[in-house]
């Protein structure tokens, strides 16, 4: 292999769009607190540590998953060869130390948040990836307290809750139909995760039950006061594609969790509206 093989190999570890998804995530759970122009270095700061650590969480997961990738995902950098397990660990400690620098310059609950986040990501692969549902809701949790984190790390968390609580089952519900897309190789290993241990169809009816309790709930914001009517209006796109995601998924699964990732960051920019929208009104911006 190329250094230039090696190089893009070890940038796929990282899963690029992930990681900009997620600190995306970060940065609107910063502007949801209302922390964007007031806390911008800290805001910063969230950013780069969110999107490091997921890249270094990735990289991990390859490096433990590198057997079951041979089976389900062989293009994947370590299977085709253009990184080594071995160079793959190294990386991730890289840019686990990395955002740990960074992550240390919040305030405490932001510190908290991020300590309990990578003790998470290194445990996922090893320890809970293969438990019946634990592991997506491990993984559903990271997602969610992206939000959080950026609400954190500028000092107010309030709205970022509900936030997290959405995404965090939109996660869930994604996270379960890739299990069904994922069965036959997570047999081949010896995984016990959901599809595996109900039932492939069951499985889906608890993705498709848990969507429909995040749909159900995602007025609250505009109840509680939080947003006003722009965020209601906003959000009803969102999860129409969501809950077409959810049925697809019984037909074509890899199809139906790539629809609920779209259904999931048009909700994410719900909330950018609606945060937008109350500034204005009051003012703020």
């Amino acid at each position: 292999m190329t250094a230039g093989e090696t190089i893009r190999g070890l940038a796929e570890l990282t899963r690029p769009v992930n990681v900009l998804a997620a600190s995306v995530l970060t940065f609107i759970g910063a502007f949801v607190a209302g922390g964007v122009t007031t806390e911008t270095p800290a805001t910063v700061a969230a950013v780069a540590a969110t999107g490091l650590a997921v890249g270094a969480g990735n990289a991990i997961n390859d490096y433990f998953d590198r057997e079951i990738d041979r089976i389900n995902q062989p293009g994947r950098a370590i299977p085709r060869g253009a990184v080594s397990p071995r160079g793959a660990l190294a990386f991730s400690l890289v840019l686990f130390v990395a955002a740990v620098a960074l992550a240390l310059r919040l305030p405490r609950p932001a510190i908290a948040i991020a300590g309990i986040n990578l003790v998470a990501l290194v445990a996922y692969t090893e320890f809970f990836k293969g438990l019946p549902g634990l592991g997506n809701a491990l993984v559903a949790y990271l997602v969610g307290s992206t939000f959080l984190f950026g609400a954190a790390a500028v000092g107010e968390i309030g709205p970022a809750v509900v936030l997290c609580a959405l995404a965090a089952i939109a996660t869930l519900t994604r996270e379960i139909i890739k299990d069904v897309e994922d069965v036959e190789g997570d047999r081949e290993e010896g995984l016990n995760t959901l599809p595996i241990a109900i039932g492939e169809r069951r499985a889906l009816y608890v993705a498709a039950g848990l969507l429909a309790i995040g749909v159900l709930a995602s007025p609250l914001p505009y109840v509680l006061g939080h947003f006003e009517l722009a965020y209601l209006l906003a959000v009803i796109p969102a999860n129409a594609i969501m809950i077409v995601a959810a049925y697809e998924s019984f037909e074509d699964p890899t199809a139906g969790q790539s629809h609920l990732k779209y259904g999931t960051f048009l909700a994410a920019l719900a909330f950018i509206v609606g945060r937008a929208a109350l500034e204005l009104e009051f003012g703020w911006i």
